[in-house]
């Protein structure tokens, strides 16, 4: 389930977050697996499919879905043959809202995104089946505090973007905030998305952000 020496050796190879990750192992090693999301191979996918020299945009979700075969490991993602959720449409329709040729996926895979170099990091990395939050406590939210400290000190011009006050709360971890690109509103949640993430142009300005610092821009059509 642990991150092998390959992925992210700088971050996971410090004797500090290997002592987080044994701590959060003991709690997991209470848990069934089978009940547990997602997959023990996919809980650090995001990671894998994101390299430090290829990191771009960071985008903070919650915990992973709890429903089954829901949760690959990448924030608001959900695999193929998922109905997409409420918030990943939402923040489809903003995007289109950035871009009117931008059309609206059956799907919900975002691995695309990843593959251009956008961290879909959630503040907790596993969750109980059907029951939300339930990892909340293990120890996750330490580590990806971590991480987040890690990168903003080790990758020029990042651009984050921070939707909901569980990722608002990341901003304090943030190191260099003026190095980077911080972009918040409220969470892209149906019950929220009215009050201020339609409308925000977050995909409009990190590209704007990118094409000035990395001469790049990601292509969100997935």
């Amino acid at each position: 389930m642990f991150p092998s020496k390959q992925i992210w050796p700088e971050f996971f190879g410090q004797s500090d977050i290997q002592q987080q990750l044994k701590q959060i192992k003991t709690h997991l090693s209470k848990e069934d697996p089978n009940n547990t999301y997602p997959p023990k191979d996919l809980v650090f996918e995001a990671f894998r499919l994101v390299s430090l020299k290829k990191l771009r945009v960071v985008i903070i979700g919650q915990d992973p879905y709890h429903g089954p075969g829901q949760a690959h490991g990448l924030s608001f993602s959900v695999k193929g043959s998922q109905k997409v959720p409420p918030s990943l449409r939402n923040i489809f329709k903003e995007i289109k809202n950035d871009y009117p040729g931008f059309e609206i996926p059956e799907h919900g895979d975002l691995t695309t995104w990843s593959k251009q170099g956008v961290l879909l990091l959630n503040r907790v990395l596993t969750v109980r089946s059907g029951e939300a939050a339930s990892h909340r406590k293990i120890g996750w939210s330490k580590l990806t505090a971590e991480v987040i400290r890690f990168i903003s000190s080790q990758c020029p011009n990042l651009v984050f973007l921070l939707w909901g006050k569980d990722a608002h709360g990341c901003k304090q971890v943030i190191e260099n905030p003026k190095n980077h690109l911080i972009l918040e509103s409220v969470h892209p949640s149906p019950l929220s998305a009215h009050r201020g993430f339609f409308g925000n142009k977050h995909f409009h300005k990190t590209d704007k952000y990118l094409q000035k610092f990395h001469d790049t821009e990601v292509d969100w059509q997935i």
